[in-house]
């Protein structure tokens, strides 16, 4: 069975804050290795209320520590925020703390809006640049990086992966033979044009001889239909919110969520959740069945933005679960 893993969004819930958020990321990252994800990714966004993962290498950092195995990792940091020098010093010293632990995922979008973006310090036009930055990264980790050097960095030839959802970074991680994942936990669309794209013209690298396509789920898995749907509520109140200007902490489920928004709102976050697996185990295992026979995924990273801890913890584990179930049934 393909592996499995977490993007864990750091979630600030109302009623609560940056340190608890902070807590509940490294109880859940403790949990999914005992479980047997794969990876456990955390994601730059700023100016956001509701996440607490703005400095990404730090909490990175945080959740490495606490845990032994797992592999750690960005998905992803924002390139263009940022010197791809400070980058590769920043991850190059995560794994070197860490080692063989540590991924680098990469985006080419903000992460925020305009006005945060200009607050960064960075030129509203650098996401053009992505390409050339990638390539100084990938050299800053290499045997021979050159005159100016990411200490540590050098040779320790961190994991490159590239995140998009749309085509541009699927042909990007075509050309250079990296992995690519797609963010389709939230951004849908594209999803099958990329992954036939990326496929199609993949070119094998030292890093990697064929493709290793990363599918984004959302995961809403509960004991039944119902906990899973009202669990659900809570994200679509976030695309929601987000859609009207008035992004905020992450909101308990609603469960009469119709009355609050109207028939076009929630059809927008219906199609950006239209991957979500939600409901039962049964419900869940058939969902996946048809989304792995889709999109022939070699990997599933799942990101369960659930209100309430205890709920998110039992989501990763009935995915866990139904993996077993369905490698146990795998010839």
């Amino acid at each position: 069975m393909i592996p499995f893993s977490v993007l864990d969004l750091c979630p600030i819930v109302e009623g609560g804050d940056a340190a608890q958020a902070f807590s509940n990321s490294v109880d859940l990252a403790r949990h999914a290795e005992g479980w047997g994800y794969h990876r456990f990714w955390l994601a730059e966004h700023h100016n956001m209320q509701g996440i607490a993962s703005a400095a990404t290498s730090v909490v990175i950092g945080h959740v490495a520590a606490a845990t032994r195995t797992i592999r750690v990792g960005a998905g992803g940091v924002m390139l263009p925020n940022h010197s791809p020098l400070v980058i590769a010093e920043q991850f190059g010293t995560l794994a070197t703390l860490f080692p063989g632990r540590i991924d680098l995922g990469l985006g080419r979008a903000p992460g925020t809006d305009p006005r945060t973006t200009m607050a960064l310090r960075r030129d509203m036009g650098s996401a053009d640049t992505f390409p050339e930055d990638v390539n100084e990264l990938e050299t800053y980790f290499s045997d021979h990086p050159g005159r100016v050097q990411a200490v540590p960095g050098k040779g320790l030839k961190v994991p490159l992966i590239l995140l998009g959802s749309s085509l541009f970074s699927a042909q990007l991680a075509a050309a250079k033979g990296l992995p690519f994942a797609f963010a389709s936990h939230f951004a849908p669309q594209l999803l099958d044009q990329a992954l036939h794209i990326y496929r199609q013209r993949f070119q094998p690298s030292t890093t990697l001889q064929k493709p290793h396509a990363i599918v984004g789920v959302p995961l809403f898995a509960a004991d039944s239909d119902e906990q899973g749907q009202l669990l659900l509520t809570s994200m679509q109140r976030q695309f929601i919110n987000l859609r009207r200007g008035v992004p905020g902490k992450l909101q308990p489920p609603e469960k009469n969520l119709k009355l609050e928004a109207s028939p076009a709102e929630l059809a927008m976050a219906d199609q950006a959740l239209s991957c979500a697996l939600v409901g039962s185990p049964d419900s869940v295992e058939a969902s996946l069945k048809a989304l792995l026979q889709r999109t022939q995924a070699d990997e599933l990273i799942f990101s369960a933005h659930i209100y309430d801890h205890q709920a998110r913890l039992r989501a990763y584990q009935i995915a866990a679960e139904v993996r077993q179930r369905l490698g146990a049934t795998c010839p």
